[in-house]
């Protein structure tokens, strides 16, 4: 890794620290405004306030958990070893067949978001999650701020199985031993869109939290259904979500925290609908309550 990324913190404008009344969740850090799935971006987010940091996992070739949305080189926000663009439609840095040697070569920091055009840029390597560990909760230690909470969700997919990553026995129990030895469980949940995953966990680790994550809201009664058991948590895509909704779930003792909501008077809405949480690109809009 660059030294440039050793120095970055210091030169990272700080931001007042602010209590919020629900879980402000950084997603994949603050995507809005640092390089995704990065340690800076962790370390935005709790400068902002965000009570949670929400990140992605992927395995490597070599069995490192690491920290990335896509099991491989992203196009939109990777760079090659010697700063070349990849092909958009080139998903053959596949993460899982390379050594964390070789993937701290790339640069996912660099390159423009369109997206995301208020993102710092520098030059970033996928962190492992025990290094986003070690530096958050010293951080936190160090600047005074509560220690923060983590949300982390397992990326896989039937058809990833094996190939990008691997199969969901594997995958969970490696993940759940590296999350055991490091924080424990009062500050962390897993969360998931396969099933599988959830399934798997609940069954050979019931003291872990979970979260649901779906794309329609309005299909809980369902998913719940093929899910098998409650959550600790529902966690939908914010469009769809109803005052209906909240209130059946909270009755059933489930919390509802959803993603991801970037505006302030989306976040308002939601707040005022009753929701626990927000999982936001921009934890510097979020309301103060």
């Amino acid at each position: 890794m660059k030294k440039s990324l050793f120095f970055l913190f210091a030169l990272l404008p700080m931001t007042v620290f602010a209590q919020f009344a629900y879980d402000l969740q950084g997603h994949r850090g603050s995507r809005g405004l640092m390089p995704e799935n990065t340690i800076p971006a962790m370390i935005k987010a709790m400068d902002l306030g965000a009570t949670t940091l929400e990140m992605d996992l992927a395995i490597t070739k070599d069995g490192e958990v690491i920290l990335s949305h896509e099991p491989f080189m992203n196009p939109v926000i990777c760079l090659t070893p010697d700063g070349a663009a990849i092909d958009a439609k080139d998903h053959s840095y596949n993460l899982y067949e390379m050594s964390y040697r070789e993937i701290l070569s790339f640069d996912c920091g660099t390159k423009l978001h369109a997206g995301f055009p208020q993102q710092v840029k520098f030059f970033a390597a996928k962190p492992l999650l025990k290094d986003v560990f070690a530096v958050t909760e010293k951080y936190a230690k160090d600047m005074n701020l509560p220690a923060p909470h983590y949300n982390i969700e397992i990326k896989s997919s039937p058809e990833g199985d094996g190939i990008y990553h691997p199969g969901v026995a594997d995958f969970s129990d490696q993940v759940v031993k590296l999350i055991s030895e490091s924080i424990g469980w009062e500050r962390v949940n897993i969360q998931s869109f396969d099933f599988r995953v959830l399934k798997y966990i609940h069954a050979t680790y019931p003291e872990v939290p979970l979260a649901m994550l779906v794309e329609n809201a309005t299909t809980y009664k369902a998913d719940l259904e093929e899910l098998d058991f409650q959550p600790k948590i529902f966690s939908p895509y914010f469009v769809g979500l109803t005052p209906e909704i909240i209130q059946t779930l909270h009755e059933k003792g489930m919390k509802i925290i959803p993603w991801t909501v970037n505006t302030t008077p989306q976040m308002e809405k939601l707040l005022e609908m009753g929701v626990d949480g927000i999982i936001t690109d921009y934890p510097n809009l979020a309301p103060k309550r």
